[in-house]
């Protein structure tokens, strides 16, 4: 019965080759964060250059932690706290944008 031992290849929620990746973790944290952020705010008309900030920066992120990412398990988060920012973002534009109601 050989074939029914396999290693354990799990060695942390999001790193499936067993190998630790800090900068992705982090990377996929903030994004995810900043994407929750943007989304939440982006149902408030009067809180549009919170969230399309936080829809920028959390685009930006995930766009470089897609970048260096290594897993799918990460990609997966990445593209979750993307598309939250995205729309985030889009709607604080379409709400006054980014620097709407600050420059006359």
């Amino acid at each position: 019965m050989a074939q029914a031992m396999r290693p354990n290849t799990v060695g942390g929620l999001f790193a499936t080759d067993g190998k630790p990746h800090p900068l992705q973790d982090t990377l996929l944290a903030v994004t995810l964060v900043l994407g929750v952020t943007a989304f939440v705010t982006a149902m408030f008309d009067n809180l549009h250059l919170l969230s399309s900030w936080t829809g920028l920066v959390g685009i930006l992120t995930g766009a470089y932690g897609q970048w260096v990412s290594e897993t799918t398990r990460e990609r997966f988060g990445l593209i979750l706290g993307l598309g939250a920012s995205a729309i985030g973002f889009f709607l604080g534009m379409a709400h006054g944008g980014l620097f709407g109601g600050v420059i006359s």
